[in-house]
C-alpha cells in the first residue's frame, strides 16, 4: 500500500517515512536517461578513446579463424580492456542496421584482444554486448603461443584457447590471490651429481641462463626430487618454471617434492582432480604472479607463468601428453614452442628416450644429460629374458604359459618383498612380422605396415596382405632380412595371469592395478602386484622382482612406435625394482634378439632411440618427415585431396579403409564414429615443409567449411565431413 493511500485513509502522519512503492517512484523520477539495452546499446555514446574492440569470437571453425571489430560503449570503456572475456552479437546481416550500428545476431563468448582508434572494416559495427569479467585472462604471450600452436596443427585459434584458458568461476575471481614470496635460495645439487653434467645444469639455471637438455633419468624414485631441484634453481634466479607430467600420480610426487624443498605457497598444482573452481583459482594465482612455479598434467602446458625461465616435460612418450580435443597438440611440441618464444631453459626427461628426444640431441638443439655406464649399472636391476626357444623347451611354460625362470623369480622375490607383474592391456592387436627373424613386414612401396584382412595370416596361410598406409596389395611377400615366407601374428591372453599366480602362491596377497582401479603405492611386504602398463604402483623400498609378460603382444602392435613404446613401458616398470646389488631382478618374456629387448637388457634406451631415428630417416618416417592424416568418407576424402594445393614435394599415401567402430565399444584415437565407413589418406612431406603442409591443409579445410562442408571432428553433414590431423600418433 502506497503512502498516498495511507494518508487518504487517515493513516500515517506527515513525518512518517514513505512506503516502498512511493520510494521507487521517487527514485525513477530522479533517475537519469534510461540505460541503453545491452542487446544493441542503441543510442549509447561510444568510448572517447580507442572506441573499437578487436575480438576473437569463440567459434572454433577455420573459415572464421580471425578477429572481428566491435564498437565499445562508453559505459564499458573502463572494463573493456585487452585480455578480458566479453560477449558479442554474432551473425547479424548488413541489412540489420539502425542509427549507424549493426544489430541482431546471437550472443556468443569471446576474448577482447586489443583496443583500436579505428577499424579497417568500412561497414557499421555492432557494439560489445557485455564484459563478462574484468579479469584479464588472455595475455599477449598466451595469445602468441596459442596462435603458434594453431598454425602448427592446422587448427583454429579459438579451439586452442579453449584448451589454454580454463572455464570461468566467478567465486574464484572474487578471492584475492596471496602476495608473492621472495625468491628462495639456490638448492644443493643433491642427486643431480649422479649425472655427468647434472651439477653444471643446475648452476646454469640458478645463474639465470637457459640450458636445453634431454635427460635420461636413472631408475628409482629420485626423479621427482631432481625435477624439484631444477625448479628451485630456476626460482632462485627470480624466474618462473613449468613442469608437465603425464598423470595425477606423477604430479602428486613432484608436488610433494617441491613442498618439501621450498615449503608451501611457492608453486601451484594444476590437475583435473582438483575440480573446476580450485583449479581456476590456482590458475589465476599463476596469471596474477602470486606463484612462479607450476606442476600439472597436460592442460598445464599453457599455464601463464610469468617470467618463464624453465619448462620441464616428464616421459614425453606417454599417450596422456597428446590432447584428444582439436587440434590435438602434443605437450612436447607446445613446450618446445614456449622455449623458443620465451627463450627459456628446456628439460625433457624420462627413464626411457623417444625418437623425438633423440632428434633434439642429434640436431644440436639440446644437450644430453646422462649418467656414466658405471652409475647406470649400480642402480639398475638385473634383466633376464625368456624367448620362444626357451618356452618351447620349458614344460611348465607349455602347461601354464609362465616359464620356469619366471616362477623362480617370483618365488625368490617374495622372500624379500613385493613382486610386480606387468601384463599388456586387453585389446592389443599385433602387426605382421616375420615368423623367423621377427622383422616387421613392410610395404615395398611406402614402407608402411602390412596387415592381414579378415583374420588371414598372409604369407602363413596363403592370403594377401595389404598396406595400412597406401592400401596396396602385397601378394608374394617374403622377408628381406632372412628370406622367410612365413608371418606371425599372435595375441596372448592376460586375464588368467592373476588367477594363475594366486593359485601358485596361495599364501601371498594379490593386488591388481589397472584402468578401473589404479594403485598409487603398495607396502614393502611380500605380495604379488599385477598391473597393466602405466598403472604400476610404487613399492616402499622398491620391488624385489618384476615379470614383464607377453612381450610379443606389445612389440607386435600395428604402430610405428611399437618397439619404442614397449621399451618405454618395460623400463618404467623395471625402474621401480631394486638395484641388482640389492637382489633386484627383472624377467621379460620376449624374443631376446629383438632390438627393444636388447636395449632393456643393456639399459640403453638412448642407443635404441638413436638407432630408431637413423632407420626412420632412411625410410622417411616421422619425426624426420612430417605427416598428416585426412579421414572421412571416401567421397569426402577424394574431394578434399583434389582441392588442396599441397607442396610440390608432398606424397599422398592411400586412401585406405578404416575399421568400423562397433556401437557401444570405446572409440580409439583416429577411428571413425560408430557405424560409419571412413577412409584415411596420409600426406607425407620431407623436413622443412611441415609449415607449408599445415598451411595448405588449413586453407583447404577453411574453404571447404565456408562452402558448407564439415570439418574437424564434427560440423557439417555427416556424409561430407573431413578430419585433418597433423602428426597423429596412430598412423600405424
Amino acid at each position: 500500500m502506497s503512502s498516498e493511500n495511507g494518508q487518504g485513509g487517515g493513516g500515517a502522519g506527515e513525518g512518517a517515512p514513505p512506503e516502498q512503492l512511493a520510494f521507487i517512484r521517487e527514485s525513477v523520477r530522479k533517475a537519469k536517461a534510461p540505460r541503453a539495452k545491452p542487446r544493441t546499446w542503441r543510442g549509447a555514446a561510444l568510448a572517447k578513446e580507442l572506441p573499437v574492440a578487436r575480438v576473437l569470437v569463440d567459434k572454433g571453425v577455420l573459415h572464421l579463424d580471425r578477429y572481428f571489430d566491435y564498437a565499445v560503449p562508453e559505459e564499458l570503456d573502463a572494463e573493456a580492456q585487452p585480455g578480458v572475456r566479453v560477449r558479442v552479437r554474432f551473425g547479424a546481416g548488413r541489412h540489420r542496421v539502425r542509427d549507424g550500428r549493426r544489430e541482431g545476431g546471437g550472443l556468443i563468448d569471446g576474448f577482447l584482444v586489443e583496443r583500436l582508434a579505428e577499424s579497417d572494416y568500412s561497414g557499421p559495427l555492432a557494439a560489445l554486448a557485455q564484459v563478462v569479467s574484468a579479469e584479464p585472462v588472455l595475455s599477449p604471450e598466451l595469445l602468441g603461443l596459442a596462435r603458434a600452436v594453431a598454425d602448427r596443427y592446422a587448427g583454429s585459434l579459438a579451439d586452442v584457447l579453449q584448451l589454454a584458458v580454463p572455464p570461468r568461476s566467478a567465486r574464484a575471481e572474487q578471492r584475492p590471490s596471496p602476495a608473492p614470496l621472495p625468491p628462495p635460495g639456490a638448492p644443493a645439487v643433491g642427486s643431480w651429481m649422479r649425472y655427468e653434467r647434472g651439477g653444471a645444469f643446475l648452476e646454469a639455471l640458478a645463474a639465470g641462463h637457459a640450458p636445453r637438455a634431454v635427460w635420461n633419468a636413472l631408475p628409482g624414485p629420485e626423479w621427482s626430487e631432481e625435477i624439484a631441484r631444477a625448479v628451485a634453481a630456476t626460482s632462485a634466479s627470480g624466474r618462473g618454471a613449468l613442469v608437465v607430467v603425464p598423470d595425477g600420480r606423477a604430479a602428486a610426487r613432484v608436488d610433494a617434492a617441491l613442498t618439501s624443498l621450498l615449503g608451501e605457497g611457492r608453486h601451484a598444482l594444476l590437475t583435473a582432480d582438483a575440480g573446476p573452481e580450485k583449479r581456476y583459482r590456482e590458475w589465476l594465482a599463476v596469471r596474477r604472479g602470486s606463484v612462479r612455479a607450476v606442476v600439472g598434467t597436460r592442460a598445464a602446458m599453457f599455464a601463464p607463468v610469468r617470467d618463464l625461465g624453465l619448462v620441464v616435460l616428464w616421459d614425453d612418450g606417454d599417450d596422456s601428453h597428446s590432447e584428444q580435443h582439436a587440434p590435438q597438440p602434443h605437450a612436447r611440441e607446445v613446450l618446445l614452442l614456449r622455449a623458443a618464444q620465451d627463450k627459456c631453459a628446456f628439460l625433457l626427461g624420462g627413464w626411457s628416450c623417444t625418437v623425438e628426444a633423440a632428434q633434439l640431441v642429434e640436431s644440436g638443439w639440446a644437450r644430453p644429460l646422462v649418467a656414466a655406464r658405471e652409475q647406470v649399472r649400480s642402480v639398475a636391476p638385473l634383466v633376464r629374458t625368456v624367448g620362444d626357444q626357451d618356452l618351447a623347451r620349458d614344460e611348465a611354460a607349455r602347461a601354464a604359459r609362465l616359464p620356469t625362470l619366471a616362477w623362480q623369480a617370483v618365488r625368490d622375490g617374495l622372500r624379500n618383498g613385493p613382486v610386480l607383474v606387468q601384463v599388456p592391456r586387453r585389446g592389443y592387436v599385433p602387426r605382421m612380422a616375420c615368423a623367423q627373424c621377427r622383422a616387421p613386414a613392410r610395404c615395398r612401396h611406402c614402407s608402411g605396415p602390412l596387415e592381414a584382412r579378415e583374420g588371414g595370416m598372409g604369407g602363413a596361410g596363403g592370403g594377401a596382405l595389404w598396406c595400412g598406409w597406401c592400401g596396396r596389395e602385397e601378394g608374394g611377400w617374403h622377408c628381406p632380412e632372412c628370406g622367410s615366407f612365413r608371418l606371425r601374428a599372435q595375441v596372448v591372453g592376460a586375464r588368467r595371469t592373476a588367477e594363475e599366480l594366486g593359485r601358485a602362491f596361495p599364501a601371498v596377497p594379490v593386488r591388481t592395478s589397472g584402468r578401473e582401479h589404479v594403485l598409487d603405492t603398495v607396502p614393502g611386504a611380500p605380495a604379488l602386484v599385477v598391473s597393466t602398463p602405466g598403472a604400476e604402483p610404487v613399492a616402499e623400498g622398491g620391488y624385489a622382482a618384476a615379470l614383464l609378460l607377453d612381450g610379443w603382444a606389445m612389440l607386435g602392435r600395428p604402430d610405428l612406435r611399437a618397439g619404442e613404446d614397449a621399451l618405454r613401458r618395460w623400463i618404467a616398470a623395471a625402474a621401480l625394482v631394486r638395484p641388482h646389488g640389492d637382489g633386484g631382478t627383472v624377467v621379460v618374456v620376449a624374443e631376446p634378439t629383438l632390438r627393444p629387448v636388447q636395449a632393456l637388457v643393456r639399459w640403453d634406451p638412448v642407443g635404441h632411440a638413436v638407432r630408431e631415428l637413423a632407420e626412420r630417416a632412411e625410410l622417411g618416417f616421422p619425426p624426420v618427415s612430417r605427416m598428416a592424416a585426412v579421414s572421412g568418407t571416401g567421397e569426402a576424402v577424394a574431394e578434399f585431396l583434389g582441392a588442396v594445393e599441397l607442396p610440390s614435394e608432398a606424397e599422398v599415401l592411400g586412401p585406405v579403409s578404416l575399421p568400423v567402430t562397433a556401437a557401444g565399444r570405446p572409440r580409439r584415437p583416429g577411428a571413425p564414429p560408430p557405424g560409419e565407413h571412413w577412409e584415411r589418406a596420409l600426406v607425407r612431406v620431407p623436413p622443412g615443409s611441415g609449415a607449408a603442409l599445415a598451411s595448405a591443409l588449413k586453407a583447404a579445410q577453411a574453404a571447404r567449411m565456408a562452402r558448407g562442408g564439415g570439418g574437424g571432428g564434427g560440423g557439417g553433414e555427416a556424409g561430407v565431413r573431413v578430419w585433418v590431423r597433423i602428426d597423429p600418433a596412430d598412423i600405424g
